[in-house]
């Protein structure tokens, strides 16, 4: 991941001091793990995951939070401070937890190409897994347990992504490969020899 790594560092804030970087594609498509790996080669590059800002009760509709609660604050080069959501116990915190405006900050999870967040996203990255593979591998990862939650998902991505996109306006695509990852460019990205790569796993091939 290191060239991508220093591709982003280069790139003009976006959010205040903020380089913000989204990590979007369907449920199950491998976006954690993927800004994991982009955080570690970024030398521990904050994470934000928006599993901590949806609820059971919003599952999309948490964009004006998120704004106020994050972006707002990263626009004035101050922390972020925001409840996670328990997915278990079905409330939000009660501890906050704070986001410093580090120069690059990645936020991962459904939706996080928006409409609402794109004109603060200096890169967005989408997982080009299909949904179908990608809601199976999930359904697989989560277990029976989740067989409930899924069914409701499922149709709550298919209206969200009907109604708000994220795919068409990506920079660069991301796919698995038997080598890592491989970049291309995107919809909204122009080809070009820094958008596309094979992204190895070993550590000196990685970006």
């Amino acid at each position: 991941m290191h060239s991508l790594a220093a591709r982003l560092r280069r790139l003009p804030p976006s959010c205040g001091p903020v380089r913000l970087i989204g990590v979007d594609g369907h449920a199950g498509s491998g976006k954690s793990t993927f800004a994991a790996r982009l955080s570690a080669a970024l030398d521990g590059a904050p994470v934000l995951h928006l599993d901590d800002v949806a609820s059971h009760a919003e599952l999309f509709g948490w964009d004006a939070r998120l704004l106020r609660e994050v972006i707002g604050p990263f626009t004035r080069g101050e922390d972020a401070r925001y409840a996670p959501y328990d997915w278990r116990a079905r409330r939000f915190g009660p501890a906050s937890r704070t986001l410093a405006p580090a120069p690059v900050v990645l936020v991962e999870g459904v939706g996080a190409g928006r409409r609402a967040l794109r004109p603060h996203l200096a890169r967005l990255l989408w997982m080009d897994l299909p949904r179908e593979e990608s809601w199976a591998r999930g359904r697989a990862r989560d277990g029976a347990e989740q067989r409930d939650f899924w069914s409701g998902w499922v149709e709550a991505e298919r209206r969200h992504f009907a109604a708000d996109p994220s795919r068409p306006f990506a920079d660069l695509l991301v796919r698995r490969s038997a080598e890592g990852y491989e970049l291309r460019p995107g919809p909204a990205g122009a080809a070009g020899p820094d958008q596309v790569a094979t992204q190895g796993e070993g550590p000196e091939a990685m970006c």
